[in-house]
């Protein structure tokens, strides 16, 4: 095996250039052409390819050693740059190839279990397998390279607007923040446990009462909770709080780092001021407190309209307390056949609805699943009241609320995707006034929506313990594309506020002191008025990169059992390492 002693490296591959310069490069080979008398190699670093080549007037040793390369040898080279004969327009080199006359094996490489292109139709469980081979891909490597990018440009922003980057610990005291904690047990102190952090939440606001004001941190938090395309166990947020500020001080700042970030690494003007909606304004208009608004399709209530409908179904749901809503669906009638809306159907049941109405206007006269039990006039009131015209289709919901809402906000995304109407480009929303209580079915309580020390608005404070229903909390969301990037709210900054809160939450004092009490004590103390965000890094990268998956944007990611194939973690350990613990597995089979 050869060595690089006499050689340095002057160029990565992507970036060569200066037709008669001599260079230096390394990286990976991509492919081989031997044609006899002539060999090309394309050598693949991070920045691209470049052609190597070797003819008859090269050196016979170093023409044999080309010969030899196979795919994925580690190789360094040293020659002439030239004009290359036959040009290739599909990567950034491809005016110009190096005319080799130093030529270094510094590895060999067995026959990797999948070739190492841009495109591959791998399964993706073997790319995980072989992670460090995958990592080797193109479309992956600018995914990691923009992601630091990402990173850079936060720390950047923030820093220039006075932020000051502290790092929290990542074993801590397990609080209730929503999800399932990730445990530590502790050697020195048997039978107890630390947790990893799900958010940097109470450290946060402990450094805005340590008087330093405004903070930021890339941090790292881990929730143990089911995954999906959008999640994984561990994962970075973007975290800031301010002291001294209100609402509209912290979304003004997470829209100017918005506008920066994408400027940075993408070179896209995003407007501002950013567009808002209320929670109640984005359940009502589209299902969901994280609508995609790159599309229409809006939700119509038809209560008023159907209340006294001699069709049972939309008058019981509004005797219920319930209403009945649509969406219409524009041009759709040719592809949403009888068929498809069956299919359609089975998925809103799938999803907590009893069933699916529907109009469908592919004739003269609209197909109606409900009108035989519609007097004169009413099916026309519904079509007017939902805009709806020959070629549409109009789905309607009828049940309580929160599950027509809900169920209605899932079916736009999913006939968005089935008509291929989803815009391009990035919508950015601002979610606001979210309820500052939601109600356990399971308890029969109310629970925080957010997290306990969120500040209600100020003309709630009086419901919290008579009306609870009626409390907003000053809580904000950003949202892109239907993804929620962010949230975050003010702070309870007194001390009987807070104490306030608890009791409507239910906790007793034991229960205040044992899972917060060194917080509350900490408000003793004097808190400045203070808020901040969470925004996930991970998911801003996936869709800034055009991503389908986190597993896209993370070096080392886990999979949907939250396994990371590569190492095969999670695994066992030994029985010392238990004892040291004072831990004994006791694992009840499975029947």
């Amino acid at each position: 095996m050869d060595t690089m002693k006499g050689l340095k490296r002057t160029n990565y591959c992507g970036e060569t250039e200066g037709i008669g310069k001599t260079v230096v490069v390394g990286g990976y080979v991509q492919k081989i052409r031997d044609m006899g008398t002539l060999i090309f190699i394309d050598l693949r670093d991070r920045t691209g390819i470049v052609q190597l080549a070797f003819d008859e007037t090269t050196d016979k040793e170093v023409f044999e050693k080309a010969a030899s390369c196979h795919s994925e040898y580690v190789l360094m080279a040293k020659g002439v740059v030239r004009e290359r004969e036959s040009k290739n327009d599909a990567i950034k080199t491809g005016n110009i190839e190096i005319f080799v006359d130093d030529l270094r094996i510094l590895a060999k490489a067995q026959t990797p279990p999948f070739e190492i292109t841009d495109k591959t139709n791998v399964n993706e469980e073997l790319r995980l397998k072989y992670r460090y081979l995958d990592l080797r891909r193109g479309p992956l490597q600018d995914n990691i390279i923009k992601r630091s990018k990402i990173a850079k440009s936060a720390r950047d922003y923030f820093e220039e607007n006075g932020f000051i980057e502290i790092e929290t610990p990542m074993m801590i005291k397990s609080t209730p923040e929503g999800a399932r904690d990730y445990i530590i047990p502790s050697r020195i102190h048997g039978g107890k446990f630390y947790a990893l952090p799900q958010s940097p939440q109470i450290y946060k606001q402990l450094l805005m009462i340590s008087g330093f004001d405004r903070y930021i941190q890339l941090a790292r938090c881990f929730r143990d909770e089911d995954l999906r395309a959008d999640r994984q166990p561990e994962f970075t947020q973007i975290d800031l709080e301010m002291s001294f500020v209100d609402v509209e001080d912290i979304l003004e700042m997470g829209e100017g780092f918005v506008k920066r970030l994408f400027k940075d690494v993408l070179d896209v003007d995003i407007p501002t001021p950013l567009p808002r909606l209320t929670y109640k304004e984005a359940m009502e208009r589209y299902g969901s407190d994280k609508p995609d608004t790159r599309f229409g399709m809006e939700i119509t209530d038809l209560s008023d309209l159907v209340k006294d409908s001699g069709f049972g179904v939309f008058a019981s749901a509004i005797a219920d307390g319930g209403s009945v809503r649509a969406i219409c669906a524009k041009n759709a009638a040719e592809t949403l056949t009888r068929k498809e809306i069956d299919k359609l159907t089975e998925y809103v049941r799938g999803i907590g609805a009893k069933g699916l109405a529907y109009i469908r206007w592919i004739e003269d006269t609209p197909t109606c699943s409900f009108g035989k039990f519609m007097a004169e006039g009413e099916l026309e009131s519904i079509i007017e009241r939902c805009g709806a015209e020959k070629g549409d289709v109009v789905f309607i919901v009828a049940d309580k609320n929160s599950t027509t809402l809900s169920t209605l906000g899932s079916l736009r995304c999913k006939v968005a995707k089935q008509l291929d109407i989803i815009g391009e480009g990035f919508n950015f929303l601002w979610v606001t006034e979210f309820p500052f209580f939601e109600y356990d079915e399971d308890s029969k309580t109310y629970v925080a929506m957010h997290h306990p020390f969120t500040m209600p608005q100020d003309e709630c404070i009086q419901y919290l313990e008579s009306a609870p229903e009626k409390v907003t909390a000053k809580a904000y969301d950003l949202v892109l594309n239907g993804t929620e990037l962010s949230s975050g709210s003010i702070r309870i900054n007194d001390y009987e506020l807070q104490q306030k809160m608890f009791k409507a939450l239910g906790l007793s004092e034991e229960e205040i002191a044992a899972k917060f009490g060194f917080l509350v004590e900490a408000y003793k103390y004097g808190a400045a008025p203070h808020g901040g965000m969470g925004i996930g890094l991970d998911r801003i990268a996936m869709i800034m990169c055009g991503a389908d998956s986190l597993r896209d944007v993370v070096a080392f990611p886990k999979v949907q059992n939250a396994s990371e194939l590569m190492s095969n973690s999670p695994d066992v350990v030994d029985e010392a390492q238990l004892r040291e613990l004072s831990i004994k597995i006791d694992i009840a089979e499975e029947k």
